[in-house]
This record gives structure tokens, C-alpha cells and sequence, in this order.
């Protein structure tokens, strides 16, 4: 039974507007009467603490209780954000410089922070890096991140003072250098893998589920920013399904590339697993993570950590074909 207290806060501020549509695009998919497909969402709402957007994305209307009650649903999410992560530690997580400085044992690339470094450092990095991300120091979902290459300023002066703009805040970080057969899907972005883990009471951390997160016409693989999704095998590291993006297109082969994306096994899939396990060390107040892996020329080695891991791409229809969600997986690791 999700937190009570969560149910009423979300129906106080809840967009009716928005749950009407859901009803009226359900209720035309599907023929069942307006109330009847309200009803059942208030009652996945109180079971399982699915909202309308988690009862439409997950189309729990064609689920059974048994199947819904699989799932992990945004306010079971929000219970284990709140049970295993001190939001006191969350800044380390939303801010790049003190991810990167904290975990740079498992970043291995450069960076500085342009507003807390002097120009002569900030120049002195960008005499080393001819290309470089620039990445907002507080952001998500890949906004704001820019690739810039000196070639296309006509000094690094000229460089400094644009990312030294009034309102600008930048960290820049060293490009990753990424492993071949990992680029061969989509050479233009990082493509990374979401791992997540959750640290039960002994301090044991366990792997939740993992993700492969492509690019797709852009130098970042957010979905949410155009890129795509596919399930991995969290257990042997290879893709176990098509890959899918935020319109629902699902691709067998990387559009821009042709190269095939269902099957592919990543590369020193074991060395992922230590390295999120052993990060899961560094910030024990810390205990449910989703983790950014890069698989680069030096092994995996980490691009960031999001301490809010999302839980709808990882249970989307076209992926749970058996209409079972990763909410089994969680339960197995509480009760180890």
C-alpha cells in the first residue's frame, strides 16, 4: 500500500485537465465507459500508487491486479527515494562539479568548473582540450549541454567570455573517448547504460535493472532529449530487446547507422557492475541510485549519478511483453 499522505498531496495538485484527456484517449482506445476507466485509476492510485500517467503509460487498463501490483509506479518510487536517499546528500548528486570531484576516481576524464576556477586555469584546460563538453553545472535530461570545438572561435579569449556570460554556470569536461564497438550503434553521443542499485540494510548493494541509452541525431543519448532506450540483461550486460524512443517508434537497427541494437553485449559487462557497487560506497546516506556508465577506451567508468532514478522507461508495454515490471526485482533485494 503506497504513503497515503503521497495519494492526497498528488490529488490536491493534480492537473485535471490533463487526467481528462488520458480518460478520453483511454476510453477511445479501448470502449470502457468515462467513470469506469476513473474509477480504476483511483483504485490503482490507492494499490499501487500509479497517478493517471502511470496507469496510461503502462496501460494498466489491460493489466490485471496481479499484473499491476509488478510494477513500480511513481509513488512507490517516491517512497524508496524517501526511505533510502537523506535529501541533506542530494546536492552532490544535482551538482557536476561535486559529483565529478567526489567521484573522480570513477570519472577519469578532466574538468573545471569555469565560475570557480580563474581564467588562467580555465584557459590552461582549454589549450589541452581542443573539443570539450560544456555542461550547466545544475541541469537534467541532457538541456543545456553544448560540444565545443576552439576551431570555432577566433580565440580562446573569445571562448572564455562566452562561457563566462552573465547567468552562465559551466562546467566543462574532457570528451570521452568511447569504445569502439559501443560507438559502432551510434557514434555521435555517449551512449550509456542506466544502472541502478539499491543498498539494503546490511549495506549490501544490489543491481535493479540496467537500460541502453542511444543517441539519435544529437551528442546526447537522454530520452527525453530524442534519444532511445532499450532493456539490458542486468545479469550478463547484453541488449535484450528493440530499442524504443519518446514517440513510441521502436528500432531494431540504429536508424543513422543501421547497426543492430537487440543483442548487443557490452563489453567488460563484469567491470560495470564492480565500478556502480563500489561508487555505491562513497555516499552511504545515499542508498537508491541510477547510475551512467560510459563504456570507454578505459573500461566503464561513469558519467554521472541521478539520485531521483526515474522508473517509467524501464517497464514501457513494448518491452514488458509478459506484462510483468521490475517491481519483483526491488522486493527480491529487501528481502536479501
Amino acid at each position: 500500500m503506497p504513503n497515503i499522505k503521497y495519494v492526497f498531496k498528488r490529488a490536491l495538485n493534480m492537473d485535471y485537465k490533463t487526467m481528462l484527456n488520458k480518460i478520453n484517449s483511454i476510453h477511445k482506445k479501448t470502449g470502457k465507459s468515462r467513470i469506469s476507466i476513473f474509477n480504476d485509476m483511483r483504485k490503482c492510485a490507492l494499490n499501487y500508487g500509479a497517478g493517471y500517467m502511470d496507469y496510461d503509460l503502462f496501460e494498466m487498463y489491460n493489466l490485471t491486479d496481479e499484473e499491476r501490483d509488478t510494477y513500480i509506479t511513481r509513488g512507490r518510487n517516491n517512497d524508496l527515494i524517501k526511505k533510502y536517499n537523506n535529501p541533506e546528500y542530494n546536492h552532490i548528486f544535482r551538482n557536476k562539479t561535486e559529483f565529478n570531484t567526489l567521484f573522480k576516481d570513477f570519472i577519469k576524464r578532466d574538468f573545471i568548473d569555469v565560475n570557480t576556477s580563474s581564467k588562467g586555469d580555465v584557459l590552461a584546460f582549454l589549450k589541452k582540450h581542443s573539443t570539450f563538453m560544456a555542461k550547466p553545472v545544475v541541469g537534467t535530461c541532457g538541456k543545456g549541454i553544448e560540444k565545443i570545438n576552439i576551431k570555432d572561435y577566433k580565440s580562446l579569449d573569445e571562448i572564455y567570455d562566452y562561457l563566462t556570460n552573465e547567468g552562465m554556470n559551466y562546467e566543462l569536461e574532457e570528451v570521452i573517448k568511447q569504445d569502439k564497438r559501443v560507438a559502432s550503434i551510434y557514434p555521435d553521443s555517449i551512449n550509456t547504460v542506466r544502472i541502478v542499485t539499491i543498498v539494503d540494510d546490511e549495506g549490501t548493494p544490489h543491481i535493479i535493472c540496467a537500460y541502453f541509452r542511444i543517441g539519435n541525431g544529437k551528442y546526447v543519448d537522454n530520452f527525453n532529449s530524442g534519444g532511445m532506450v532499450a532493456p539490458v540483461n542486468e545479469e550478463t550486460g547484453e541488449v535484450i530487446d528493440k530499442a524504443i524512443d519518446k514517440q513510441k517508434n521502436l528500432y531494431d537497427r540504429h536508424p543513422k547507422t543501421n547497426a543492430s541494437i537487440k543483442g548487443f553485449q557490452f563489453p567488460d559487462w563484469d567491470k560495470a557492475l564492480a565500478l556502480v557497487k563500489e561508487a555505491c560506497k562513497i555516499v552511504p546516506e545515499m542508498r537508491y541510485i541510477g547510475w551512467d556508465v560510459c563504456f570507454s577506451t578505459k573500461g566503464p567508468i561513469l558519467v554521472e549519478g541521478n539520485e531521483y532514478p526515474g522508473h517509467d522507461i524501464y517497464q514501457l508495454p513494448e518491452h514488458t511483453h509478459n506484462k510483468v515490471g521490475i517491481w519483483p526485482k526491488f522486493t527480491k533485494a529487501f528481502k536479501k
